[in-house]
């Protein structure tokens, strides 16, 4: 008449899920997240549409999109508040990402127009 293994983690792991839970944001923080966002999206398609050189709209879009994947990875994706060691897979591939990118945009003469 002892205790069965699932009810003896079960508190182990509500104390766990509610101790990592306290971390995490509010709706009202993901709403301003959104708007955030938003509005970096805006200036994206603002940049695309200004008719500035490809030389200077090119790293500005760039910078942009990594500001957006950063928001949405430790903000949406929930990477902010778990182990480190998530966050360097991502770091990777965006660093990866960006190399083949620019290996690309240099390859087909963007920068030297």
């Amino acid at each position: 008449m002892g205790v069965e293994p699932d009810q003896a983690v079960q508190p182990a792991q509500h104390a766990a899920h509610a101790s990592h839970a306290g971390g995490h944001p509010s709706p009202k923080e993901y709403v301003r997240i959104g708007l955030i966002l938003a509005v970096l999206t805006a200036l994206e398609v603002a940049a695309s549409y200004s008719g500035v050189s490809g030389s200077l709209m090119i790293p500005t879009l760039i910078g942009l999109a990594i500001v957006k994947f950063a928001l949405v990875v430790l903000w949406f994706m929930h990477l902010k508040f778990d182990d480190r060691r998530y966050s360097r897979f991502f770091v990777m591939g965006l660093s990866g990402a960006a190399t083949l990118y620019l290996i690309v945009l240099i390859s087909f003469g963007v920068f030297s127009r």
